[in-house]
């Protein structure tokens, strides 16, 4: 069987799953690229991967889009790593940066600006713009909150909105994938999850930023049936904007 062509996310929040992949006999089986997440999209829509950890909303994007894995890139509330950075009160915001990693971390900071704060809001892609605000997710973030007058934690803020979990990342093919490797696949996540432990030994402390927490507390892995409510509600908000 060829290999089977994987791209992942490069964040702390997918290590627990390459530590799962790299301890195991699927890393033989697979082809692994680790990317950031809108490279992780594009390499699965222009099929040159079969299975990628891709935001959630580049999923419609996907040719034949199908979630292969019981795990994913959640949260039940703060998640700590995915935020609204801003100079003002939600209420004064007129105008935000995008984080050029991540369209679905972008698509949740304008969902929550409309629907959840009700604000009319002007974006920009342009990293050299003076904003009221900015979009900032993954390991950029950690030990980062004091440097902002208000911090607006997305996981938290989705939560108080619609009273459920939130999907950031998914694994998705597509193609048909075998059942055989779909199975040992989930099983190498799993352990990777199950030796978080270990994992956190060999990540390097940061200034005001608690990892243990982070990995344990703050993520939530299983896709749930919750989770995937949650995640076409999202989808359906998308559309809307």
């Amino acid at each position: 069987m060829n290999k089977i062509k994987i791209s992942a996310v490069s964040y702390t929040n997918t290590k627990p799953f390459i530590y799962g992949i790299a301890h195991t006999e699927l890393m033989d089986k697979i082809d692994l690229s680790l990317d950031i997440p809108t490279d992780c999209a594009a390499k699965l829509i222009n099929n040159q991967v079969d299975i990628g950890l891709i935001p959630v909303a580049a999923i419609p994007l996907v040719p034949n889009a199908n979630i292969v894995s019981d795990y994913c890139i959640g949260s039940v509330g703060a998640v700590n790593s995915v935020f609204v950075f801003s100079n003002v009160p939600v209420s004064e915001i007129k105008t935000v940066k995008l984080d050029s990693h991540s369209r679905t971390s972008n698509n949740l900071a304008k969902v929550l600006l409309k629907f959840h704060w009700k604000q009319e809001v002007s974006f920009t892609n342009d990293l050299n713009a003076e904003t009221d605000a900015m979009v900032l997710i993954g390991d950029r973030t950690f030990g980062k909150k004091s440097n902002y007058a208000y911090v607006y934690d997305m996981g938290e803020e989705w939560m108080k909105f619609t009273g459920l979990p939130f999907v950031y990342a998914a694994w998705v093919a597509n193609k048909t994938i075998p059942e055989e490797f779909i199975a040992e696949f989930n099983q190498s996540l799993a352990y990777g999850l199950s030796r978080r432990g270990e994992l956190l030994k060999e990540l390097p402390e940061i200034a005001d930023f608690d990892m243990e927490d982070y990995l344990f507390h703050k993520l939530d892995f299983e896709l749930t049936s919750k989770k995937c409510e949650a995640l076409n509600l999202f989808l359906s908000y998308i559309e809307q904007l």
